[in-house]
């Protein structure tokens, strides 16, 4: 869909809401997110427009909790978890597929968030950024993996449902 009209934008609104609702819902849980779930499922379902949701996300982000040095990769962490989604969203994957992707994202979230601190402290800047983080990103990674071969298929059906309801082609 190249085109957006004032109902398909709504509904991006809605998904952003969703993608910050289920990310504060969880912020008690040390790196227990659905973010990278709803993701894959936006890149899958809304092919590029994933990105219009992932940019308005990060703005909300940033207005939440500040725009501190973190928010910077989110601009491209999460635009790099859609891309990897769209090149493989043609393979019709199983959730299992999915969800190991969405584990290993989360094992790697560590390393990717500590390419800002590469840039502005070194070498040991990221990588003590990184090992400090370690034990969040295996936490990081079950979290996902579970999170994400539970709830695929449902919603995924639920996703897509809706967005034929709404006119999304």
């Amino acid at each position: 869909m190249d085109r957006l009209n004032a109902r398909h934008l709504a509904l991006l609104g809605i998904l952003t809401a969703v993608l910050l609702g289920g990310q504060v819902a969880l912020a008690a849980l040390p790196n227990v997110e659905i973010v990278s779930l709803l993701v894959i499922l936006y890149s899958l379902l809304l092919g590029r427009q994933v990105f219009l949701i992932i940019y308005a996300f990060a703005l909300l982000e940033g207005c939440l909790y500040g725009f501190g040095l973190w928010w910077v990769s989110y601009l491209y962490v999460w635009t790099l978890l859609a891309i990897i989604a769209l090149a493989l969203r043609q393979a019709e994957a199983p959730a299992l597929f999915w969800a190991i992707l969405s584990g290993f994202f989360g094992l790697a979230f560590g390393a990717l968030c500590a390419l800002p601190y590469l840039v502005t402290g070194g070498i040991a800047a990221a990588i003590s950024y990184w090992l400090a983080g370690l034990g969040f990103d295996l936490i990081h990674c079950a979290g996902n993996f579970l999170v994400c071969l539970l709830l695929f298929r449902p919603l995924y059906r639920l996703l897509s449902r809706l967005l034929r309801r709404y006119g999304w082609e």
